[in-house]
Parts: C-alpha cells; sequence; structure tokens
C-alpha cells in the first residue's frame, strides 16, 4: 500500500542531517564570478558527492529508515543512473542486496558505476520505467522497493541540502533546482520555506521535457506531449504525477524552460570557472539563472550531478 502524501516537516528533514552525516558530504557553495555588474550566482556543487549526484542524501536516509524485516527483503528501485547510484551504495553500505530497474539509454557511465556497487540491472524503455514509477511496481523486481523521488524519506533527505544552502548563504533570494521527478525540488523547497518563506523557489527544466512548467499553465498535474530524449537524462519527465504534483504545488514559484543549447553553454560555463563536471540536469539550473528570469541574486543554483561519460562532455561543451 502506498502511503498518503504529507508535508515533508523539518523535523523530518533535521532528522535526516543527522542519519546520513557519515555517508553524504556538505557540499561547497561556489560563487561565479561574472564581474561587477553581473548577477550574484552560486553553485551548490553536489556533482561532487561520493557518486557525484546528490541522490545518494536521499537515498541514504531511506536505506536507514528501514526496517529489519525491510532490510532481509534487499532493495529495488527505478532510475536513469543517479538514484540507482544512490541506493545501491547505500545497500552496499547495509549489506544487503540492490536491484535498478534502468533505463536502457542511460549513459554507459551511470550503468557501470551502479554494477561496480553491486546493483543488478534490469534494462527497460523509457515508457516501462516511467510506468513503474507511477504504479509503484515492477513485475520481476525483488525487495522493499524504494522509490525514486515520490518517498518520503527520499525527499526529506534530500532536503538536508536546503539546511545547508541556508547556512551558507543567509542572504539567498532564490533556489533554483532541476525538476525530474520533483523530488529534489519537493525536499529542498520543504526545508528553505519552513524557514525562509520569502525565498523563491524555481524549477528548472529543459525545452525538450518541461511537464511541470505545463502543468503550471494547464493548473494540474499533466503529461507533456512533446517530450523528447535528449543528453539532459537526470532531469525532465513525461509527465507530473499526481502525487508529486500535491508535493510540489504548495512549495515551488514558478519553472523557468531553457534551451538544449542554453544548458550546453552553462555547462560549459561551470567547467570554465568552477572547474566541474556537470551533466545536463546538473547544469539546468545555471542556465535558467542566466535567462535573467529568476533576478539578479543572490541566487543558489543546485548542480545536482556530474554523472555523464567524459567523451560525451566533451564533445557538447565543445559546440
Amino acid at each position: 500500500m502506498i502511503d498518503p502524501v504529507r508535508p515533508i516537516a523539518i523535523a523530518d528533514i533535521e532528522a535526516a542531517q543527522a542519519r546520513i552525516a557519515g555517508t553524504v558530504l556538505r557540499t561547497p557553495l561556489v560563487r561565479l564570478d561574472f564581474g561587477a555588474d553581473g548577477p550574484d550566482v552560486r553553485l551548490k556543487l553536489e556533482n561532487l558527492q561520493p557518486t557525484n549526484a546528490y541522490k545518494i542524501r536521499g537515498g541514504a536516509n531511506a536505506v536507514a529508515m528501514l526496517s529489519d524485516a525491510e532490510r532481509a527483503r534487499g532493495v529495488w528501485t527505478i532510475s536513469a543512473g543517479n538514484a540507482g547510484q544512490a541506493v545501491a551504495y547505500a545497500a552496499r553500505a547495509a549489506g544487503i542486496p540492490c536491484s535498478v530497474v534502468t533505463i536502457e539509454t542511460a549513459p554507459q557511465t551511470k550503468l557501470e558505476r551502479m554494477r561496480a556497487l553491486g546493483a543488478k540491472i534490469i534494462p527497460v524503455s523509457y515508457e516501462d520505467a516511467w510506468k513503474a514509477a507511477e504504479s509503484h511496481a515492477f513485475e520481476g523486481a525483488e525487495g522493499t522497493f524504494i522509490h525514486p523521488f515520490d518517498n518520503h524519506g527520499f525527499i526529506a533527505g534530500h532536503g538536508t541540502m536546503g539546511l545547508e544552502i541556508l547556512e551558507d548563504a543567509p542572504d539567498v533570494r532564490t533556489v533554483i533546482a532541476a525538476i525530474g521527478g520533483g523530488g529534489l525540488i519537493t525536499g529542498v523547497g520543504s526545508a528553505v520555506k519552513a524557514l525562509r518563506p520569502e525565498v523563491q523557489i524555481i524549477g528548472a527544466e529543459p525545452e525538450t521535457a518541461s511537464p511541470y512548467a505545463f502543468s503550471l499553465a494547464e493548473g494540474r498535474a499533466s503529461k507533456f506531449a512533446g517530450w523528447q530524449a535528449s543528453f539532459v537524462d537526470g532531469a525532465g519527465g513525461q509527465s507530473v504525477t499526481e502525487r508529486m504534483w500535491q508535493r510540489m504545488a504548495p512549495i515551488v514559484d514558478g519553472s523557468i524552460v531553457v534551451s538544449l543549447d542554453e544548458t550546453r553553454a552553462a555547462m560549459r560555463l561551470i567547467a570554465e570557472k568552477a572547474r566541474a563536471v556537470a551533466e545536463g540536469a546538473g547544469a539546468l539550473s545555471l542556465a535558467a539563472a542566466l535567462t535573467g528570469k529568476a533576478g539578479d541574486g543572490p541566487i543558489v543554483c543546485i548542480v545536482s550531478g556530474g554523472n555523464i561519460d567524459l567523451e560525451k562532455f566533451a564533445e557538447l561543451v565543445a559546440t
């Protein structure tokens, strides 16, 4: 039975922070220098986590919260790569088996890292993976299911990032996070809004897959009819689920849609100015900030991950 949706309380996030302190890094907040007349933009470098993506926060918290009986069954999740690595990392630390229903077009880098962490890979189409995410079930997957975004403990784990942002940038006006399933922005937004309700929480989506912006225009959870696969594989779903719409609507103040060219330019800028590798989804937030639609700042852009094949990264930033 699926648990009912409920708000992510600040107490849940603070408990998660204590629970995962020995597993995750407190990542740095780095200011980009755009000159005296440029915007005040700071990068939250989650690509520096042990799995090179923010998902380890949620994965570690969700696995730590399992009962003994649930642990005994092992765990499984659904992922394009980052959530799979996070749950596999936490499962390996707990000494329990892990399976990942994986989108078959996931980057080789992500597949190899999940296997290296001991995960059993079950490749499926994007459509089948999304159906499993919506139904919370997949025939043939064994163990306790940990949803990659619609899971209270998972989202609370992501909220720990919001606590760090407010401590390191108390003057922040806007926080921008990529939207895939919605777990990242729900967690961070829940923490920030609980402590600083005036701070704007803005999503970033690629033009090829922007269901949350479309859902906002429609006033309800909606499917994005023009969805296209792209190198931004870690964000941009086919639709917003009703449960995640309920989670995001009270917290998210808007969504900025960016082009793939703007995303590539942001990836290059992060490499040039911060000497950091961001995957497509990881650069969406900076691309959104640079449109000017989020104001002058201070803006915190969450670089959600850096799991991308280096040859592909070099190809994208060179064009």
